[in-house]
């Protein structure tokens, strides 16, 4: 099976002044479509730049990253741009959305770049708020939803352009150990029913149990990738 994500020899180098500094140092790595993979590290260990990168945010100074067999580390800013819309889904721990727009107006967004119909925008992003258990709140502005709700609203928004890739970072952040429990088990439930690839990055060893395999960031290098069983969605961690 031919990788989703392939990383090769990836370093990612700033410059500070005449300092340099090396946020990611070699990273190679494959995820398959249809993994649910958490990505951990402490602070400054990596993570948020490899996401980043697999984001199509930023370029790698070296080394190459293809998904779904295209070589997008060679890519202008306006090319990653069309594959972040068309291919990828961000959540992250502020949910980012509007506060004066409805949750389905929320949804909606990443549409109006899109070449989906308008006649059939609003179905779309009907069916991504019910795949996010969010029925009957479409007309909820943020203020008057919960925060696991309005995080649910962010998942909405990142489903609606059907991406091959779903990027969460920090996902539950925000939000109380009860909550944190519901959205793992939407992400699971999504992962499970509907075979979405997702990459998550969580410093919480009880959120990274519900993906399928953990890899861990160290000094801008990835110094494990374990398999293991996930929390079943319909469980919540103990």
């Amino acid at each position: 099976m031919d990788a989703l994500i392939a990383i090769r020899d990836v370093w990612k180098i700033y410059t500070l002044g005449e300092v340099e500094i090396s946020a990611l140092r070699g990273a190679s790595l494959d995820i398959n479509a249809g993994e649910f993979v958490a990505v951990m590290g402490a602070s400054g260990s990596g993570k948020s730049t490899f996401m980043n990168l697999i984001g199509c945010l930023d370029r790698p100074t070296r080394g190459t990253y293809r998904l779904a067999g295209v070589d997008v580390s060679t890519l202008s800013a306006d090319q990653r741009a069309s594959i972040r819309n068309r291919q990828i889904g961000f959540v992250f721990q502020s949910f980012n959305l509007l506060n004066r727009t409805t949750a389905i107006e929320n949804v909606e967004l990443p549409l109006f770049y899109s070449d989906v119909r308008l006649s059939d925008q609003r179905q779309r992003a009907r069916d991504a708020l019910a795949a996010a258990a969010l029925s009957g709140r479409e007309h909820h502005l943020p203020s008057q939803l919960s925060g696991g709700e309005q995080q649910r609203v962010a998942i909405a928004r990142a489903l609606v352009n059907h991406p091959s890739l779903l990027l969460a970072d920090e996902p539950t952040g925000n939000l109380d150990t009860h909550t944190s429990v519901e959205i793992m088990a939407l992400f699971a439930r999504l992962h499970r029913e509907q075979g979405l690839t997702i990459v998550l990055v969580t410093h919480e060893p009880d959120i990274a149990r519900y993906a399928e395999r953990i890899v861990l960031f160290r000094d801008g290098q990835i110094v494990s990738d374990v398999r293991q069983t996930a929390v079943p969605a319909e469980s919540p961690a103990a």
